[in-house]
């Protein structure tokens, strides 16, 4: 398959995800809007994954590329080809889909659980665990699209998750995530972590027996989308 990647900072990439792509065979193009590039030939892709980053889906004018992001993300879901969002991902997915994106009651930094709801695509059942220990940077969160459905949610912030039909799936939270991704974040993104409810120390996000898990998790996921 032909697999694109559209990726905002460079210290946010697709971490686990690529090496199960690659393992598979799959091919990898990216389009890195920090370095002014453009997207493909939208035809071209069969799954494209939309990843995080910590500007905001309203930064147009900082970013101006974002307004061109947001149509090709509508183009594609459009067009029914597979679609995954992470993060910023996830929330320009809700914004493609004419749903609000706005601060969230609290920020949301570090390893909480978040709690599948009732969902009604079996496809989805069977693959999404009913309650998940995830990494989370994030500071807005999404109204779920008409014609979406709710996956997740968690004490801090209702809305983390939502399927759009079948081959659709945004993710407020993080799955990808590596130790060296998370040491990034910090590195990077380091002012943020205050002392708050939701908002955990560096000591607390490094804990290395964490991320197997939530890779093992999004490995299904990925499989699940490239079937």
């Amino acid at each position: 398959m032909n697999i694109h990647c559209f990726q905002h900072v460079p210290f946010e990439g697709l971490g686990s995800i690529e090496s199960v792509l690659l393992a598979q065979g799959h091919h990898i193009s990216y389009t890195r809007f920090y370095n002014n590039e453009n997207p493909p030939d939208l035809n071209e892709i069969d799954l494209l994954i939309v990843m995080g980053g910590p500007m905001s889906v309203h930064d147009e004018r900082q970013y101006p590329w974002l307004v061109e992001e947001k149509k090709a993300i509508g183009t594609v879901i459009q067009s029914s080809k597979k679609v995954l969002g992470v993060c910023l991902g996830a929330q320009l997915i809700a914004t493609a889909l004419g749903a609000e994106v706005k601060p969230n009651r609290e920020k949301e930094i570090g390893w909480f659980p978040i709690n599948k709801l009732k969902i009604s695509s079996n496809k989805w059942n069977q693959v999404l665990p009913d309650a998940i220990l995830a990494f989370h940077w994030h500071g807005e969160t999404f109204a779920i699209p008409d014609g979406a459905e709710a996956i997740y949610s968690s004490e801090a912030c209702q809305n983390q998750g939502f399927i759009f039909g079948e081959n659709v799936i945004a993710l407020q939270f993080h799955l990808e995530t590596t130790e060296t991704l998370a040491q990034s974040l910090i590195e990077q993104c380091g002012d943020e972590l205050v002392d708050s409810q939701y908002i955990q120390t560096k000591e607390q996000m490094l804990n290395p027996d964490h991320f197997v898990h939530i890779n093992n998790v999004m490995k299904s996921i990925i499989q699940t989308l490239i079937q």
